[in-house]
């Protein structure tokens, strides 16, 4: 009976450990939110596309002990001069700033082929190049917006929902949290804006995030260098996924069929393993 009761211990260890951490993988890092491209090409093989390269490559590698970094190449030609940045969001550890980060530049990769500009903001990171100077001028350009349905407005969540707004604009530091009850708001600035710069920002991006969402049961403002983003509790009801994580869902999917065969797998085993325990003893 010891060793039946061991068995079933091990089985168990190792069916949980295959199966239960693929259902419950945490996917708010590397979501997609949006992307862009400039429309100036560059040539395959150009000096260019060896800048570029160099630059993602620092960008990836800076992002395993920082969580901000900007990076300037200079070309033997002012045409192949380029400009880049990374942002991983405030609470993020370096490994999981560096894993977003090498997403975020694997996506931008794909979404921005040969093109001398591109951007691209996951959940957890923003990444940046150009071969136009931007790195440490303001930009309250609108790139993303997103409001949330009206749940039927409720003044004591919006008065909350204002009120975690505010004390986003008055906090201190780039990257700023606030809640209150069900209502959780989240803004940050992009590191090459001084703290005048990133009030400014966040003032532009609250205050746009406020009048256009109006009683949203969630909203996102993100603008050229900052965002902001609030969140109440009806929010869950409307999380859809994004066409661009399909990749991402179908690996998951595939992980899941793998670990359920797994389990499956190890069950029968286990099964066999018991009816000749059971047969051995009626001997």
């Amino acid at each position: 009976m010891t060793k039946i009761l061991h068995f079933l211990l091990v089985f168990m260890y190792i069916f949980f450990s295959l199966f239960f951490p693929i259902i419950f993988s945490d996917s708010s890092v590397d979501g997609f939110i949006y992307g862009g491209c400039s429309q100036i090409k560059y040539s395959p093989s150009s000096p260019y596309e060896s800048n570029l390269n160099s630059l993602l490559t620092s960008l990836v590698n800076s992002a395993t002990y920082s969580s901000y970094n900007k990076y300037s190449i200079v070309g033997s030609t002012q045409q192949d001069m380029i400009n880049g940045l990374y942002q991983c969001r405030g609470d993020l550890s370096m490994p999981e700033c560096a894993t977003c980060l090498a997403r975020s530049v694997s996506q931008l990769t794909e979404l921005c082929p040969q093109t001398c500009g591109g951007a691209v903001q996951l959940q957890g990171c923003f990444v940046k190049y150009d071969n136009s100077s931007f790195l440490g001028s303001e930009d309250k350009t609108v790139v993303m917006k997103k409001c949330g349905p009206s749940n039927g407005f409720d003044l004591d969540e919006m008065g909350r929902r204002d009120a975690v707004l505010g004390s986003l604009m008055g906090g201190n530091g780039l990257y700023r949290v606030g809640g209150s009850k069900d209502v959780q708001g989240m803004a940050q600035c992009v590191g090459d804006l001084s703290m005048s710069q990133c009030q400014d920002c966040l003032y532009e991006a609250i205050g746009r995030l406020k009048k256009e969402c109006g009683g949203g049961v969630y909203g996102d403002m993100f603008l050229g260098k900052c965002y902001a983003r609030y969140t109440t509790s009806g929010a869950h009801l409307y999380a859809k996924p994004n066409h661009h994580d399909s990749h991402s869902e179908s690996e998951k999917t595939f992980a899941l069929i793998i670990g359920l065969l797994a389990g499956v797998a190890l069950l029968i085993v286990f099964l066999t393993f018991m009816r000749r325990i059971f047969a051995r003893n009626g001997k």
